[in-house]
Order: structure tokens, then C-alpha cells, then sequence
């Protein structure tokens, strides 16, 4: 909150007049976001920090987030990495409005949250999964779990589970969606599994996502 929001939370005297005539109350979607993957891993890892890599409108967050209220007694923090710009194109089938090159993103996903009552428990952090990650390493702020659901490449996704591996706690969990998509050849899929050969780890399947356990 220091480093990144001066000291404040982001959501004090959320939304700002610009944005409030493009905001939908509750505007949740996502891919995957509810699967039962998520209630199993809090489960079994009982995390008070987790870290998701692509959240848009933070429906796996709030997902979770839901999840946990119910299931324990600590509270837990979920940190949203996201550029909120979208992908080219992406407006094209989802309608969001754009003033001056901003799509809103950020704002419809802080409105989500602040209508779901979890201001105190999920702060996104609005920057490329490179340079969040760089910074939370530099403070040693570390993860128990870990989603990683941002680009669909090769390359993105190889370097997102690298850097997301080293942001790991001991015992932790690093899991994630599209594992077998056809994207770049299966971009997702290729990473993942290249990853578990060279760190000697193994990758367990369900449904669409994957999951990879820290020694």
C-alpha cells in the first residue's frame, strides 16, 4: 500500500466522477473462474497471501475471496497483477467505454470488488506481471498460492511461471488456466510443462488448469 497507493487504499473515495457514468454495479466475468480447483487448493494450502497473475474483471479473485471468508478464521490477501489495458481488439466483443485511451478496466474491476465487500481483502496492483513481480521480489513480499492466467504465449506464460516460482513460499502452490488451449500451439501447455522437466516438478492436471507444487 506504501510503495505503490502513498500510503492509502486505493478504493477511498472510489470511483472518481470521470468514471462513474461507465461503471456497471457488479460487472463479474472470467474464464474458468469458478472451478473447483480453487476451493480444493485453499484447502489444502490455507494461504494469507495470494497472488493472481491477470485478473480483468477479478472474478476468480472475488472467487476466492468468497471462498476463503467462508472457509477460515485469518484473513487472507489477494494481490490482482494487471496492466487493465485489455488486448488489441478485445473491445470488439466486449463493450467497454474508452475516454482518452483508457478502457476502464481498472475501474470496473475496483467497482466489482467494492461491491462485493472486499476492499479490505483484494488491492490490485495495475502493472505489467514483469515489473509487479520485479518490485514484489525487491520487497520480499512472497506468496503461499499462485495463479497464473495472464497472456496465452509461450513466451508470456514461460515468464510468468519463472518469475511467479521465485515468489513462491516453501510448500506453496503455483497453479493456472488454459493448460490445454490451442494458442501458439498450446503456448500455455508448453511452458508449464518445460518448466516441471527442468525443475524436476510435476504437473497435475484439472480440467483446464494446472497445478505445480514447490519442493
Amino acid at each position: 500500500m506504501t510503495k505503490i497507493f502513498d500510503g492509502s487504499s486505493p478504493f477511498l473515495g472510489f470511483p472518481p466522477e470521470l468514471a462513474k457514468p461507465y461503471l456497471h454495479e457488479k460487472r463479474i466475468r472470467g474464464w474458468g473462474s469458478t472451478g473447483t480447483v480453487f476451493k480444493r487448493l485453499l484447502e489444502e494450502v490455507k494461504p494469507q497471501i495470494i497472488l493472481e497473475l491477470g485478473t480483468y474483471l477479478g472474478a476468480s479473485a472475488i472467487h476466492m475471496a468468497t471462498l476463503a471468508k467462508s472457509m477460515f478464521d485469518h484473513q487472507i490477501l489477494i494481490l490482482c497483477v494487471d496492466d487493465f489495458r485489455g488486448w488489441p481488439g478485445f473491445r470488439d466483443k466486449f463493450k467497454f467505454h474508452q475516454i482518452n485511451g483508457n478502457v476502464q478496466l481498472l475501474y470496473q474491476f475496483m467497482q466489482n470488488v467494492q461491491t462485493m465487500n472486499f476492499t479490505d481483502h483484494i488491492l490490485p496492483l495495475p502493472f505489467s506481471t514483469t515489473s509487479a513481480m520485479s518490485a514484489l521480489c525487491e520487497w520480499g513480499v512472497y506468496a503461499d498460492l499462485i495463479e497464473v492466467d495472464a497472456a496465452h504465449d509461450f513466451h508470456s506464460a514461460w515468464a510468468d511461471i519463472n518469475l511467479g516460482y521465485s515468489l513462491l513460499r516453501p510448500g506453496g502452490i503455483m497453479f493456472g488456466h488454459d493448460y490445454y488451449t490451442k494458442l501458439d500451439n498450446r503456448g500455455v501447455g508448453r511452458a508449464v510443462d518445460l518448466f516441471a522437466k527442468l525443475k524436476g516438478l510435476r504437473v497435475e492436471p484439472d480440467g483446464q488448469h494446472w497445478i505445480l507444487r514447490s519442493k
